[in-house]
């Protein structure tokens, strides 16, 4: 079911799952929509589970941001997703944060008491040593389509096809996902993160007591596995960081059925 809600930072897009256990809010990539989650909102994850997936201001079909400057950053983008869940009368729930998702589910994390539990994927919690940030990422070709407010359809095939994997099949509406993205929303986020703006995420992830799990792609290709390893977690899930083999950034649709294996018991866990 999709639902439009109109909030502060401007109109935002949702879908809905049959689901009524634990609430689930899952939180998209930069420049992707939520239907990049269909195989958990439309499968046994979003029949258990009430699944709630957001398009992320200037994302998908929600609307641009009222206030780009204050809309397109993590700890913004953070702001929007509480309010959806308030206005939503949801006070205790779950979040799913892919990539850019991941970070803003940590910056929620650092504002608000009532999420039960974070699962994120191709996500490196980063503080703010600009070296850190260095060591959290790979290089790769595509790395800098991540902030350029500029891309050509090409350009944005070539994105959509990197980040939801590259063997992953390919669906026409993930390319049209990054051409409809604010091109604003890429450029300002990341002039963001280099100024320094948010949470450090990596402090909140050390010392904050919500249960976090990690579920990535062995073969991920923008995020350093390795990095993971080196965090001294305050909480996380099962004490380890989950490795999916032959798989890249985006497990929850390259491998729907492996990922949420792990996704549900996640869930059981926090009921």
């Amino acid at each position: 079911m999709e639902q439009m809600l109109n909030t502060s930072h401007g109109t935002i897009a949702l879908e809905k799952s049959t689901g009524t256990s634990m609430p689930l809010l899952l939180i998209h990539g930069n420049s992707s929509c939520k239907e990049v989650f269909k195989h958990q909102l439309r499968g046994d994850i979003g029949s258990t589970y009430q699944c709630i997936a957001m398009d992320l201001p200037g994302h998908g079909k929600s609307g641009n941001a009222i206030n780009p400057e204050q809309t397109y950053t993590m700890s913004g983008y953070a702001d929007v997703a509480l309010e959806i869940m308030e206005l939503l009368n949801i006070k205790n729930f779950a979040v799913l944060g892919w990539s850019l998702g991941g970070h803003i589910g940590i910056e929620m994390m650092s504002r608000s008491n009532q999420i039960a539990g974070l699962m994120i994927s191709g996500t490196p919690p980063i503080s703010k040593d600009p070296a850190d940030i260095a060591n959290a990422f790979l290089p790769s070709e595509h790395m800098n389509f991540t902030g350029q407010e500029t891309l050509t359809d090409k350009e944005a095939d070539i994105y959509a096809r990197a980040t939801c994997g590259a063997e992953a099949t390919f669906e026409d509406f993930l390319g049209e996902a990054v051409r409809r993205t604010d091109g604003r929303a890429r450029r300002i986020m990341m002039e963001a993160v280099a100024s320094g703006h948010g949470a450090d995420q990596r402090q909140v992830v050390e010392h904050d007591p919500t249960p976090l799990a990690i579920v990535n792609g062995a073969d991920e290709p923008f995020v350093n596995n390795a990095y993971l390893k080196l965090i001294n977690y305050n909480n996380l899930w099962e004490g380890k960081v989950h490795l999916i083999p032959d798989v890249g950034h985006a497990p929850f649709w390259e491998v729907p059925g492996v990922f949420d294996v792990f996704l549900d018991r996640f869930l059981r866990g926090l009921l």
